[in-house]
């Protein structure tokens, strides 16, 4: 049993409490731009959720879940008690005041910037110190990860560190590195502006110091899903681990190239020259080696798990597969998604192809399938493997959980799928209503009644994963088996130096980063002309 299951639980909780809001508000905002329903009649209030919807999923569900996770794999994996425990629930106390300081101004109407704070558009500074708190409880948890694994280190000298805490720590020096972008930006530009301080904001430099923290945090949402996969899917599954070392190449891999990409998000802004666009366009293109790494070693992974339970042929051995196990639906759903979402994103990354579904629904619809759709599914099988370990449950009801995750599946593919038919058409995105009456825009009706029910499916799927747990905390205790994770097919070998620490991986991240944000950091930094006037949102 975890001695930190109370801190790990609260984590889950108050992630998954803000994932129930931020999805209700998510459907009315569907609800709201289709036909199904009269023009919103403040479109304020229409922005006013969609910052809401974003400051939650994109900040605080992640957060807490990569922190819960993260603290879990401490204890389960290095076998000995979190080391600075108070340290936790101080870090844990900063993001929840940090969420609840964001919320009442995001409530009040005083920050409907949209998670991404799109200067020169400025709101309240609670909003902002609220997102700050948030960033720096999770700074106490990549501080904590990396004294543990030190103290596990010097414990055990020479021993590889396992698999699970490895790729935890490389989400915690990841999440460090990409949210220095966001940071900077906020302390240096936008609270000066929104404590009325100054009346311009440079918001050529604001918009490139946020693109170095809005694509590499796809990748710290990612980490708790990708350890998952690693090392729990083929454990849970009934196999073994295709490759212990593809895991640790995979993660040291999405450190050193998922930091210098984010200019691959500014192809549209004329600050940034075509040149610095193209390099981040080739180093995005980077980023898909580990996961086409990873795909192929989980696939490699299920495969020997259905072949151990006698399957037989080149294709055969898919009908083996445990198909009611909850963890199989999931990790497959999770690949088709990884597989639609990522195909939308090399359309995304292309400095011309871009051009055509820029800021359009097709780019909505591609986050979703990503995030909601391939990581969001793994962070509910991550509670589901750990909830016997921290409430001391039984077996969680398999049927209802298999009914959960079908649910979130054809949930999202319905939500997702249209918005890239239209963005194609080039229906805008972010757009509180729609005048279904004009002929252009009227065939395309149906797309978003469509998106709208797949919306509510999410809810609903949304509302039984909440049920599932909270019914485990009364059920009848059962003593819980000892957690593991996955054992390589090919156990003992010796780990590499260079992949069993981050010395390496961590100085070519801030290595590429530097090399390709450096210039036009200070390029914009000196431009005068990058600075425009402040438009204040709500009252400051």
């Amino acid at each position: 049993m975890l001695r930190a299951r109370s801190l790990v639980l609260a984590h889950f909780w108050v992630a998954f409490a803000a994932f129930l809001g931020a999805i209700v508000l998510g459907e009315w905002q569907m609800f709201v731009r289709s036909p199904l329903a009269a023009w919103v009649n403040n479109p304020e209030h229409y922005y006013r959720s969609v910052t809401a919807h974003g400051t939650v999923m994109a900040y605080v569900l992640p957060t807490l879940v990569a922190m819960g996770f993260g603290y879990a794999i401490t204890e389960l994996a290095l076998k000995r008690p979190l080391i600075g425990l108070k340290w936790a629930w101080i870090g844990f106390w900063l993001v929840v005041l940090g969420t609840a300081m964001a919320a009442v101004t995001m409530a009040a109407g005083r920050a409907s910037v949209l998670y991404t704070f799109y200067p020169p558009m400025v709101g309240s500074p609670f909003y902002y110190l609220g997102v700050v708190l948030v960033v720096v409880g999770s700074w106490v948890w990549v501080a904590l990860m990396s004294i543990n694994l030190r103290a596990w280190k010097r414990e055990h000298p020479g021993a590889s560190v396992p698999l699970a805490m490895f790729g935890n720590v490389a989400g915690a020096y990841l999440w460090a590195w990409t949210s220095v972008g966001a940071a900077v930006e906020i302390l240096v530009l936008i609270l000066p502006a929104s404590l009325g301080l100054t009346d311009t904001i440079n918001a050529g430099l604001a918009r490139v110091l946020f693109s170095w923290t809005l694509h590499a945090i796809v990748y710290f949402w990612l980490m708790p899903a990708y350890i998952a996969f690693y090392t729990i899917v083929p454990r849970a599954i009934g196999g073994r681990l295709y490759s212990d070392t593809m895991g640790r190449v995979a993660f040291v891999l999405f450190l050193v190239f998922s930091m210098p990409i984010g200019i691959h998000h500014l192809f549209a802004d004329p600050q940034v020259g075509a040149g610095f666009k193209f390099v981040h366009a080739v180093m995005t293109a980077m980023v898909s080696v580990p996961t086409l790494l990873t795909v192929f070693t989980i696939v490699a992974s299920v495969e020997i798990a259905a072949r151990l339970r006698g399957g037989r042929g080149l294709f055969g051995w898919v009908k083996a597969l445990p198909w009611d196990n909850p963890m199989m639906l999931a990790v497959t759903f999770s690949f088709i998604m990884l597989g639609f979402g990522g195909a939308g994103g090399i359309i995304n990354m292309s400095y011309q192809l871009n051009e055509t579904v820029h800021n359009t629904q097709w780019v909505t619809g591609h986050f979703h399938l990503i995030f909601a759709g391939a990581i969001v599914i793994m962070y509910f099988m991550i509670a589901y493997e750990l909830w016997p370990q921290l409430t001391g449950c039984g077996r969680l009801p398999q049927g209802l959980m298999r009914l959960q995750l079908w649910l979130w599946f054809v949930g999202m593919m319905v939500l997702s799928m249209p918005w890239h038919l239209v963005g194609l058409l080039g229906m805008p995105r972010r757009m509180a209503y729609y005048d279904y009456t004009h002929p252009d825009i009227q065939p395309q009706a149906w797309t978003v009644i469509a998106s709208t029910l797949g919306g509510l499916l999410l809810v609903i799927s949304a509302f039984v994963l909440v049920y599932i747990l909270a019914r485990a905390h009364r059920g009848p205790r059962a003593t819980a088996e000892p957690f593991t994770f996955s054992v390589a097919a090919h156990p003992g070998g010796r780990t590499p130096v260079a992949l069993n620490g981050f010395a390496l991986w961590v100085a070519m991240m801030i290595g590429l980063t530097l090399v390709n944000y450096g210039f036009p950091i200070a390029q914009l930094a000196v431009l005068k002309e990058a600075s425009v006037p402040v438009i204040p949102i709500g009252s400051r």
